[in-house]
This record gives C-alpha cells, sequence and structure tokens, in this order.
C-alpha cells in the first residue's frame, strides 16, 4: 500500500511538473512573441494640446501598424508634459503598450468684457481695472491694467487702452473710450411708460410641439400665483427659486414664497424643477450649497433638474476665479445634486454660455431673449423672454420652453 502511494505521489508530482514546465513554454513564447511585436506608431509634429481641449489619443498618431484598443479621452487640465500610455493589437494580432508624451499648454488669451466705450458718473471713484470683467481660462488673477490719462472729476471722453495678460504670458488689448458724464437731473417729472409683455398665449402658439412644453420660472418678485389660473393658461412646468445666500459668504435663505409656490405646484401634478442663486466662490462652498438646496426640497416632488444660477458678473474679479475654475465649482454643486438623485441643469446667457463657460456634462438652461436664438451649443431649456405676460401673475415673468428627448 504504501509503495502504491508513493507510486501516485510521484506521478501527481510529475505531472505538476509538467504542467508547470507547459505553462512556463507557453507564458515564455507569449513574452518573447510581445517583445518581439512589430511596433511602428508614427506621431504628430506638434506633441502640444491647449489647455481643457478635447482630443483623444489617436489625435496624436498619423499611423499605427494595427488598432488601438482603447482610444481614451485625454484629460489636459493640468499644464506640464503628460504621458499617455495604450495598448493596440498590431497587424500579427499581438496586443501590445505604447507611450508617448504630450505637452499641455495654455494659448488661450485673457478675455476683457467690454465694448467700445464704458461710461460713469462724474464723482464716481471707481477702480476700472476691478470694475471692468477681467478674467482667464486657468489663471484665477490675470493682471489686468489700463493705459491712458483720465480724470474722475472732469466730463468727457478719454481714449483708453485695457490689458490683460495672464501666467502663461498670454495677452489681450482692448480700446476702449471711458465716458464720464454729469449726474442727471431730476426735474421732477417722470416719463415712464406702461410696460410692454410677451404673451403666454402666444408662446404656445408659435413654439408648442410635440416635442417641446412650454412653462415659466419664478421667484419672490412674483408674489401670490394663482395656480389654477396658471394651470388653465398652459403653464406645463415652473422652475422655482428656493432661495439663495445674501451675498457672497452671506447667510442662506429661503425664497419667500418657495414653499407655497412648490407646495401648490405639487397639489396640481404641475411638473417642478429648481433653481438656486449662488455667490459661491470656492468648491467647498458650492458643495455646501447644494447640501442646503437638498434640505430644503427633500419632502417635495421635484421631476425636473435643479439649476445653477451663478451670475456675479459684475464682481467677478474679486472672486478670484479661473473660468475653468468657476465651471468646475458648478460641476461639484451639480455632481452633489446627482448623488443625491436629482438631475443638474446650468443656467447662463448665450454670450457667456460662448465665452466663458466650458463645457459640462449637465444640461443647460439657455437664457436668450429673442424669438429664434443663434447660440450654437446644445441646451435642453430656453428662457426665451422676461417679460411674460400670464393669467395667475401680476406682474412679468419669465417664460420658457422645455426640448424633450
Amino acid at each position: 500500500m504504501k509503495k502504491n502511494k508513493k507510486i501516485v505521489i510521484l506521478v501527481i508530482i510529475t505531472i505538476l511538473i509538467g504542467i508547470a514546465l507547459v505553462i512556463g513554454i507557453v507564458s515564455l513564447v507569449q513574452y518573447i512573441r510581445i517583445k518581439t511585436a512589430k511596433i511602428e506608431v508614427t506621431l504628430v509634429e506638434d506633441l502640444t494640446i491647449n489647455f481643457a481641449d478635447k482630443k483623444k489619443v489617436s489625435d496624436f498618431i498619423t499611423s499605427i501598424n494595427g488598432t488601438i484598443l482603447d482610444d481614451y479621452e485625454i484629460e489636459a487640465t493640468t499644464l506640464g508634459t503628460k504621458n499617455i500610455s495604450f495598448r493596440f493589437k498590431n497587424d500579427d494580432n499581438i496586443k501590445v503598450s505604447y507611450s508617448y508624451d504630450i505637452e499641455v499648454v495654455d494659448k488661450t488669451a485673457p478675455v476683457i468684457w467690454l465694448s467700445g466705450s464704458y461710461t460713469i458718473t462724474k464723482g464716481n471713484d471707481v477702480d476700472l481695472t476691478n470694475k471692468i470683467l477681467c478674467g482667464d481660462n486657468i489663471d484665477n488673477n490675470p493682471k489686468c491694467t489700463i493705459e491712458g490719462e483720465y480724470d474722475y472729476n472732469e466730463a468727457g471722453v478719454y481714449p483708453l487702452v485695457f490689458k490683460a495678460e495672464d501666467a502663461s504670458g498670454n495677452k489681450t488689448e482692448q480700446k476702449f473710450n471711458l465716458n464720464v458724464v454729469e449726474p442727471k437731473k431730476n426735474n421732477g417729472s417722470s416719463s415712464a411708460t406702461a410696460p410692454s409683455y410677451t404673451a403666454f398665449e402666444d408662446i404656445i402658439r408659435d413654439y408648442k410641439t410635440d416635442k417641446t412644453k412650454i412653462g415659466i420660472d419664478v421667484s419672490s418678485w412674483q408674489g401670490e400665483i394663482d395656480f389654477d389660473a396658471i394651470q388653465q393658461a398652459g403653464v406645463e412646468f415652473i422652475i422655482i427659486r428656493v432661495g439663495g445666500t445674501r451675498g457672497r459668504n452671506g447667510e442662506y435663505f429661503v425664497d419667500q414664497y418657495f414653499t407655497q409656490n412648490i407646495t401648490e405646484a405639487n397639489k396640481r401634478n404641475i411638473d417642478v424643477g429648481i433653481y438656486f442663486y449662488s455667490y459661491a466662490n470656492s468648491n467647498e462652498k458650492a458643495q455646501e450649497e447644494a447640501k442646503w438646496v437638498i434640505d430644503q426640497i427633500k419632502d417635495y416632488h421635484v421631476t425636473l433638474p435643479i439649476a445653477y444660477d451663478w451670475e456675479n458678473w459684475d464682481t467677478f474679479n474679486e472672486y478670484n476665479l479661473s473660468f475653468f475654475g468657476l465651471t468646475a465649482m458648478a460641476e461639484t454643486f451639480l455632481g452633489t445634486l446627482s448623488e443625491a438623485g436629482y438631475d443638474g441643469l446650468l443656467y447662463s446667457s448665450k454670450n457667456f454660455l460662448e465665452r466663458l463657460w466650458f463645457p459640462t456634462k449637465y444640461d443647460t438652461w439657455l437664457a436668450h431673449y429673442t424669438n429664434q436664438t443663434s447660440y450654437k451649443g446644445d441646451y435642453k431649456y430656453w428662457q426665451m423672454c422676461s417679460d411674460g405676460k400670464v393669467d395667475g401673475i401680476k406682474g412679468a415673468v419669465d417664460i420658457d420652453v422645455m426640448y424633450l428627448d
């Protein structure tokens, strides 16, 4: 018996050794096959990518003897050298690895938000380099200066040059006239005319299709709303301001009519979206704001996205933010809401979307007051006017078009 056991053990050991040898030989063959695999990759001459540009691995390759297995999008949000590694299957059907280096650079000049002229009242001693929006895609504090002579205390037209330079040496110059004007005199008369409105029924007539819904967005400015009346008028959805903060780093407040508005909308099964007016100046603050919003809306039925509304452009220079940093802040806010199960929406006007905001993965709520927008980007909602008139609301209201999937 003992002899038979020894024989069995020897046989097992022999088999295991044989298997190990086979595996080793196969591995060695595969190793040699990979090491000697034919790799022919030709790169483009210019191995630079502008900050935050969207390019894939293949965009830097002019020819390759095979097929890239994962042609991923390169993340170019840090300046400097970046190694790009990928795998591809060559013409002999062998999977091999390859890598190359690219340089992430900043070629984008700062933005000066200025037309051909800027007007101030005589005696109004303001810092123009702080008052006029001067920002950059990546630099939080571009150097902003004004060349030329002017006198705040002397009415007149002063030709000046606004100059901006970022940390990468990109420069922008813009000529403009500073108009210093006399204070307006109040003679006691009033030239106010009756306001004109855009009728809600006209918007329904012109923009309502089987692929759109027509709605409104409201806040305390609209006062008390007759929800039966707006529903009968054809309002299909409503975006309600939940609140905001009282300035930068100020205390939170709930919109005076938020609770009433969302309660009445929920009673009538009107689709509800939310917007929050933000003064955030950091990702941490944006996340805090999002959590505050969640606390306010968690007991209500919110069927539409929650919009991030940041539009402090008059004081933008005081925020020490780049446009990329501003967009990252918005994504922090919207990402926090997404984690809580809500859809996100970025609100902004056409010009700011085109020139300042970076693209995000969230839907856009476009503000452009016109009959036909010329905005070329994607958008899910269009705030088309701020002078809307609908039964159930005493004054003006914003009218919006929602585009269905």
